[in-house]
């Protein structure tokens, strides 16, 4: 995936994590981009170990794994924060 691929993947995966687990989050756009785009390695990674799949392209599979990968990652985050 290209750059701008991530970038893209990253906003829609950001605004489901944000849509499941809502909540105030400091930070904005760019927080919710960056947490998409980490939950899409994070995601890819841990779907890989398991045998799911990894993320490769926009497509429904990669969304959602790459959307659990956000949701663990904004858990993960909260409970620095606190």
């Amino acid at each position: 995936m290209g750059i701008l691929s991530w970038i893209v993947m990253g906003l829609i995966v950001g605004v489901l994590a944000k849509f499941i687990m809502p909540g105030k989050d400091p930070g904005g756009f760019v927080i919710t981009v960056a947490l998409g785009i980490g939950g899409a390695f994070v995601g890819g990674y841990i779907g890989s170990f398991l045998g799911l799949g990894a993320v490769s392209g926009i497509n429904v599979a990669s969304i959602f794994i790459s959307t659990l990968g956000a949701i663990v990652l904004l858990a993960v985050y909260r409970t620095l924060k606190k």
